[in-house]
């Protein structure tokens, strides 16, 4: 960043597999989120938290104000389906889907939403990740349309 810019913004993105398919198996999931936070890292971002399930992916960064978060999320997709694919952690060949959510939480929230992103596994136990991301949408009052949603096969 410039001298004299002051920024903190917290961002939480959630995207899932192509298809949703349930291809993040507990055992690749450390070493592919320890990969991205690494992303996050060199494009200036703070990583706080990444974790997910089977299907999708929570990620909780400090944004560098320098750098869209779409951008950032491009890159995320890429650079780690290519890590997943070059290593032979999946079957077959791995893509994300297209799409993504992008939340901005405030400070104090940021403990909360930590704890929440922490304990995805027990969180999905009783909700799936189409409740999940609808309430979402709905929570922060996003318009949207069935048909633009990730292809949920659910």
């Amino acid at each position: 960043m410039k001298p004299g810019v002051f920024a903190q913004i917290y961002i939480q993105i959630v995207f899932a597999p192509k298809y949703r398919e349930r291809l993040l198996c507990k055992e690749i999931r450390e070493e592919i989120f320890s990969y991205m936070s690494g992303i996050i890292t060199n494009r200036k971002h703070k990583s706080i938290i990444i974790n997910g399930v089977e299907d999708h992916v929570h990620i909780m960064v400090g944004a560098n104000p320098n750098d869209k978060i779409s951008d950032l999320v491009a890159t995320l997709k890429r650079d780690s389906s290519k890590f997943i694919n070059d290593r032979g952690m999946c079957a077959g060949n791995f893509h994300w889907q297209d799409g993504y959510g992008a939340f901005s939480y405030s400070r104090s929230h940021l403990d909360k939403v930590y704890k929440y992103i922490a304990n995805q596994e027990k969180h999905h136990e009783v909700k799936s990740f189409r409740e999940e991301y609808v309430s979402l949408l709905k929570k922060f009052s996003i318009d949207f349309e069935e048909k633009y949603l990730f292809e949920f096969l659910d």
